[in-house]
């Protein structure tokens, strides 16, 4: 009896297993290194020249971001200090740390301090710092409870999709113009009353807020949405220029 199939149709079922196997890896790969930590650089944490407890300043000595971040508002790219902010204090407080003596040492002989760069954006991606500070988006928001570490590492993914649900949903993240620097700020600081004759309500609000004993988050950024006219742009050339 001839046979029915063609005799290359014997190889059908092993191509189909190959196949099977370098796709199922393929994914794995490709999974393996977009959606874990090690692409979005989450929890990376470099050993900087010299230690600086974000913790310590910030948290306990009360210093705002800006003393040393001191472009974040005006300019699109923030700025690390340089080494005559560090001396401002450090020729007098613990002036004879030997932690310090690579700040010591950038001051004498006026080589700048190699600080390793933990937050960056990659070149073919826009970002303003000063439009978004200045619109009542956080440095919380972007790069987490740095008030709170004793050294700084990556906390938020910075990825495409991670961008977009701010984009998307500004109100999530809007807060006060004068609590961006203030990383310790929760929804339940504002008081509805102050806040309602200062920005206003959204349009689409049921009832008067200003009588409500808290506002929530979405209270809070949808009426500063409305206020300052915030539109982010979702589509490839906002951020893809």
């Amino acid at each position: 009896m001839a046979n029915f199939f063609p005799r290359w149709t014997n190889w059908v079922p092993i191509k189909l297993v190959i196949c099977g196997i370098l796709s199922v890896c393929g994914l794995t790969g490709a999974t393996w290194y977009y959606v874990t930590p090690k692409y979005t650089r989450v929890r990376y944490e470099p050993i900087q020249p010299v230690p600086f407890p974000h913790d310590l300043h910030v948290s306990q000595l009360g210093m705002d971001c800006r003393y040393c971040h001191s472009f974040v508002e005006m300019a699109a790219h923030s700025n690390v200090p340089n080494t005559q902010t560090c001396m401002n204090c450090h020729t007098q407080v613990q002036k004879d740390n030997p932690k310090l003596e690579p700040v010591r040492a950038s001051w004498k002989t006026g080589e700048p301090i190699e600080w390793v760069q933990i937050h960056r954006t990659p070149d073919y991606v826009f970002y303003n710092h000063s439009a978004h500070v200045n619109r009542g988006i956080s440095c919380f928001s972007c790069h987490g409870p740095v008030n709170k570490m004793p050294v700084v590492y990556h906390a938020k993914p910075h990825s495409m999709a991670w961008c977009l649900e701010c984009h998307r949903h500004p109100e999530n993240f809007l807060r006060p113009n004068d609590q961006v620097f203030n990383l310790d700020w929760k929804p339940d600081d504002v008081r509805p009353a102050e806040f309602v004759a200062k920005y206003g309500q959204p349009q689409s609000a049921r009832e008067d807020l200003s009588k409500k004993k808290k506002l929530t988050q979405t209270e809070i950024g949808q009426t500063l949405k409305e206020r300052w006219h915030i539109n982010p742009p979702t589509n490839c050339q906002g951020c893809h220029r």
